[in-house]
């Protein structure tokens, strides 16, 4: 199963936190916001499916998460948690840790923003349109 979100990059992408990275709908970016990605998200955790919501909720269950603009792509693992709720309207943030709050959409990532591909971040500072897909086994 899988959820895709349509978002773009923005000039303050720094892409330099170094537990998260994060995907919203806001329509601005500070240079404080060292997590983001991606602005103007289409899609926020509560409009995921339930049968995907439910998939994440199992502590066992893998989750890939691509990045992916025209020129570059990277692909992260995480992990599921019984806690994810999928509930915010706001923002999907992927974790390193295993804390969950609202935004929170997998845990126990392999990367977090510092650890993107450079020409990734590069095109997302661009402004470049974003495909943040998130797939569930």
């Amino acid at each position: 199963m899988e959820e895709v979100v349509h978002a773009h990059g923005h000039e303050h992408v720094a892409a330099t936190h170094e537990s998260t990275f994060e995907v919203t709908t806001d329509d601005w970016l500070t240079p404080s916001g060292d997590c983001i990605v991606g602005i103007e998200a289409d899609r926020a955790p509560a409009d995921f499916d339930d049968d995907f919501v439910a998939a994440c909720r199992d502590s066992e269950a893998t989750i890939t998460v691509t990045l992916e603009t025209a020129d570059a792509s990277q692909q992260i693992r995480a992990r599921g948690h019984s806690d994810l709720t999928f509930q915010s309207d706001r923002s999907a943030v992927v974790r390193t840790s295993t804390y969950v709050d609202d935004r929170t959409v997998a845990v126990g990532a392999d990367a977090a923003a510092t650890d993107l591909d450079r020409e990734l971040v590069a095109a997302l500072a661009d402004g470049a349109d974003l495909t943040f897909t998130l797939t569930v086994e």
